[in-house]
């Protein structure tokens, strides 16, 4: 995607010895664009638990190139004396990777595909060949990643095509919290079909929710929209009820962080409720995910997925541009009485009856079981 007209991931390596990993810090746009460098699995957890990179399928990414770090820190004495030693460090540093962010299960997905790797290739080898074999296989889930949300594009392309074709007119579409290229590595997966629609000449406008309280949509997902030149309208997170009631939303497309084998889903909060309301509306409410988001162990996403709940302060406070400032300062400020307490649940489940269906990189299926098998046969019978 797109900065200042400039091509650009949101992960990526700049240096030939794999030493560290470049990644935006999203909690700094969109006033601010900083370029983080994380070179130890200790810098991961940290970027991953405090946000400085968030969105399922890029924490998943991140998390695979932590597992390098991790490997690349290991001293290789102690793999050549003590192979036990050295296997029981990784598993210590992977351990804290998975604790970081309880729900996406992008996560423990591709922490445990490097696990398994190095597993079977921990015995018998050298050091320095593992290392450049985990380093492969994490640039293989990267690329993997931008594939998977260009395909994912595509087939969605095919209804926002659908409704243009009927509506004969600018196609409008509502989207939840941040499900772009900030969120994966590129491409997204609910803006990829937005971005090939535009740039394909279809006429697009998107609502863009606020998404309260870190404001995922009104800092990320209308910055990205902006770079790509793509028309928008930031709207309070209870508007979207509003608009589907007076017509003005043809299609809802949302991201996942976790989608049960029978297709409940887990994202930001709120979106439970733009399901409902679509639902009474008769709008199609789709949920574009990469197959790395669906967990085949679960099936009750409201029993059984792990909803984090974060700090306080994200809903007592807010944060944004000084205007008039010679500095361009972000400053935070205090929304609430002092002693005003609150609860931040970072997830809701928006069960699959809710559910039009699922934009994968595979097509498009049904939210059920059923549906999902249909195009991951493999998976869905594990």
């Amino acid at each position: 995607m797109k900065v200042n007209n400039q091509l650009m991931r949101s992960i990526w390596i700049e240096n030939e010895n794999f030493s560290e990993v470049m990644i935006i810090d999203q909690r700094a746009l969109p006033h601010h664009l900083v370029i983080e460098s994380i070179s130890s699995p200790e810098q991961m957890v940290v970027a991953i638990r405090d946000m400085h990179v968030r969105g399922a399928p890029l924490i998943g990414v991140s998390a695979a190139w932590g597992v390098v770090l991790a490997l690349q820190n290991l001293s290789p004495e102690v793999f050549s004396s003590d192979p036990n030693l050295g296997w029981s460090q990784i598993m210590d540093k992977t351990s804290e990777l998975k604790e970081t962010r309880p729900t996406a299960i992008n996560l423990m997905w591709a922490v445990d595909r490097m696990l398994d790797w190095l597993r079977a290739h921990w015995a018998g080898n050298e050091f320095v060949r593992l290392v450049a074999g985990a380093r492969e296989l994490a640039k293989k889930i990267m690329d993997e990643d931008v594939e998977h949300c260009h395909r994912i594009g595509e087939h969605g392309l095919s209804l926002i095509k659908e409704i243009h074709r009927r509506k004969k007119g600018v196609v409008n579409i509502l989207t939840h919290c941040n499900a772009g290229w900030l969120a994966c590595v590129d491409y997204g997966t609910a803006t990829s079909p937005m971005c090939l629609a535009h740039d394909s000449g279809i006429p697009i406008h998107v609502w863009v929710d606020e998404t309260r309280p870190r404001g995922q949509g009104a800092k990320l997902t209308a910055w990205e929209l902006g770079q790509h030149g793509i028309p928008h309208t930031l709207i309070a997170d209870n508007t979207g009820g509003h608009l589907m009631q007076h017509e003005l939303v043809d299609l809802v497309i949302t991201g996942a962080d976790r989608v049960t084998r029978c297709g409940d889903v887990a994202n930001k909060i709120g979106t439970y409720l733009k399901a409902l309301a679509a639902k009474d509306n008769g709008i199609p409410f789709f949920v574009a995910i990469p197959s790395s988001t669906i967990d085949w162990n679960l099936s009750d996403g409201v029993k059984e997925i792990p909803i984090e709940s974060r700090n306080q302060d994200e809903v007592r406070y807010m944060d944004g541009l000084v205007l008039g400032s010679d500095s361009d300062r972000v400053e935070s400020v205090l929304i609430c009485p002092r002693n005003t307490q609150a609860v931040n649940y970072g997830f809701d489940v928006t069960p699959s009856r809710l559910i039009s269906g699922f934009i994968t990189e595979k097509g498009v299926c049904p939210a059920s079981e059923e549906g999902l098998c249909s195009l991951f046969l493999e998976e869905g019978l594990r």
